[in-house]
């Protein structure tokens, strides 16, 4: 049987359901949207625990839900990605104690706001439109990860996936703005957990032998691998990578970038905010236990008889476009291998959670563009107060089209990449210069808007260079030979698909140090008020 025809009308009625619910919970806790304040950051009186719960919820999202088990499940897959862990926390201790003080100080909306207020309106327009172009790239991704999930159970093209998908996550944030976005985030969160724990149990009862055979079997195969020492700059998934790169990765993501940073401006103190970004480390532990499922799935398929034995997993499989098949393995063996009912729910979840994470990029995108033509921080009247609102929803509705249609441009361009590496890459670009400009304005407020727009585009370039997605593009479209694409030292192309000597994960560290360097190399001529 075709597996679109094995997901019954139950199912489809448990997916509607569970969407139709989150949908109502968004509702119900709306409250007022009467300012932009309201809109944006819930009034500022949301409880930490909540906001902890959705900081996580962003951060795995269908990315690690669906990526992580087909990255531990494929033929090199192992533990190392877990590694990152460990530069993950530090980053959100530094957020949490000194970040959080510095946006506190003062009655502000957005990172990009504080950068405005130490270096100039100028750097803060720089920050804003360098967090929105990271956001369309970054953020597109989860698009491509919630499409995947819906793909598996649908004749639909998976152009048609990415759009659906995007109106949904504009009809979320239109809802409630950030209240809504939240507390639909909490919800994710409770699902994430939850199914995570079925799907390891049901993979554990379905090997002879249970836990202790699924350990033995992942093993062999190397799949507990924790640790890589390699000082091969071509590896991303290194111990080195997690001491010297992902913290300043990290920091960037969850200090600089408001798709994080506007939930912190969302608790009602300094304090609650602090709580909420330290707390979210907890997020490893999700991490931990979707590389168990990857590993228990691997098992599940791998005990005594090859996939092939599993006709219709290795069907489904089949039938899916050789970029599809890296991630599909765990929506695949939900679909053919849970019982009805059960199956839908997971995959609802996937795809709640990766509209929750797309709202929230929606509701950070629009926030910024609106700071760019409005003055948040003062009090303006109820009728400009209403139509800054009006304004916030037609932004949240264009900025949903435009993430909606580079998501569309991305799958076509992606290769074979999975989506967790590709989640990271697209981030490579501007995650390094976010951290510069905060840097610059924190440490060195005599730093120029010049200075740090050349950082920028020098970043840019070098992130340009060591990424693959420009060299595939001119092979796909034939602009450059292979012979051509090889000149460059760093540059491989092997049938057809270029390769890199270098990660671009070693460009988080450099970019922000190179950002910052560019600013004050062009010091402004006078140190203004924005210093004190």
């Amino acid at each position: 049987m075709d597996l679109r025809e094995s997901f019954t009308n139950l199912d489809w009625s448990v997916v509607v359901g569970y969407l139709l619910l989150t949908t109502l919970v968004g509702h119900l806790l709306r409250g007022k949207q009467s300012s932009v304040k309201d809109f944006f950051l819930g009034g500022r009186t949301l409880p930490w625990p909540a906001v902890s719960g959705s900081i996580i919820a962003t951060e795995i999202s269908g990315v690690t839900f669906i990526g992580v088990p087909g990255m531990v499940y494929a033929a090199t897959g192992d533990f190392t990605y877990l590694q990152w862990g460990l530069g993950s926390i530090a980053a959100r201790i530094i957020v949490g104690i000194y970040f959080v003080r510095a946006f506190y100080e003062r009655d502000i909306y957005s990172p990009y706001d504080y950068m405005g207020y130490r270096l100039g309106e100028g750097v803060k327009r720089l920050a804003t439109i360098v967090f929105q172009v990271g956001g369309i790239l970054g953020q597109s991704v989860r698009v491509l990860v919630a499409a995947l999930a819906l793909r598996v159970v649908t004749p639909l093209e998976f152009e048609h996936c990415i759009w659906i998908i995007g109106l949904f996550a504009i009809g979320w944030t239109l809802m409630g703005g950030m209240r809504t976005v939240i507390w639909t985030d909490v919800m994710q969160f409770f699902l994430f957990v939850g199914a995570g724990l079925f799907s390891f149990f049901w993979l554990l009862n379905g090997i002879e032998g249970g836990l202790s055979e699924m350990i033995s079997v992942a093993d062999d195969a190397g799949k507990f691998t924790l640790l890589n020492l390699t000082t091969d700059p071509a590896v991303g998934f290194t111990l080195w990578v997690a001491i010297f790169a992902v913290p300043f990765q990290n920091i960037s993501m969850f200090g600089v970038d408001q798709l994080n940073a506007q939930r912190m401006f969302c608790c009602r103190s300094a304090s609650d905010a602090r709580k909420a970004m330290i707390t979210s480390s907890a997020a490893l532990l999700i991490t931990v236990l979707m590389l168990m499922v990857g590993a228990a799935l691997y098992a599940y398929f791998h005990q005594a008889n090859p996939p092939e034995t599993f006709p219709s997993f290795t069907a489904e499989i089949e039938k899916l476009a050789p970029t599809e098949r890296k991630d599909a393995y765990y929506p695949v063996w939900i679909v053919t291998e849970l019982p009805v009912g059960l199956r839908a729910l997971i995959l609802a979840g996937i795809f709640a959670a990766a509209i929750s994470s797309l709202d929230s990029i929606l509701a950070a995108l629009s926030q910024t563009t609106l700071s760019l033509f409005r003055k948040t921080d003062v009090e303006v009247s109820e009728e400009s107060a209403r139509n800054d609102v009006k304004l916030s929803r037609a932004l949240v509705v264009g900025w949903g089209i435009a993430l909606s249609a580079f998501a569309v441009a991305l799958h076509h361009l992606r290769g074979d990449v999975n989506v967790v590496q590709l989640a990271f890459g697209m981030t490579s670009y501007t995650v390094g210069p976010m951290l510069g400009f905060f840097l610059a304005a924190f440490f060195t407020p005599r730093a120029s808007l010049k200075g740090l727009a050349i950082g920028f585009a020098l970043s840019f370039l070098l992130v340009l260079l060591l990424r693959t997605e420009l060299y595939s593009a001119l092979l796909n479209l034939q602009i450059y030979a292979d012979f051509q694409i090889t000149s460059l030292p760093h540059i491989e192309v092997k049938d057809g698909k270029p390769s890199s000597s270098i990660s671009s994960v070693w460009a988080w560290p450099v970019t922000v140090f190179l950002t910052w360097g560019c600013g004050l190399l062009f010091p402004k001529k006078g140190i203004s008020r924005q210093t004190a």
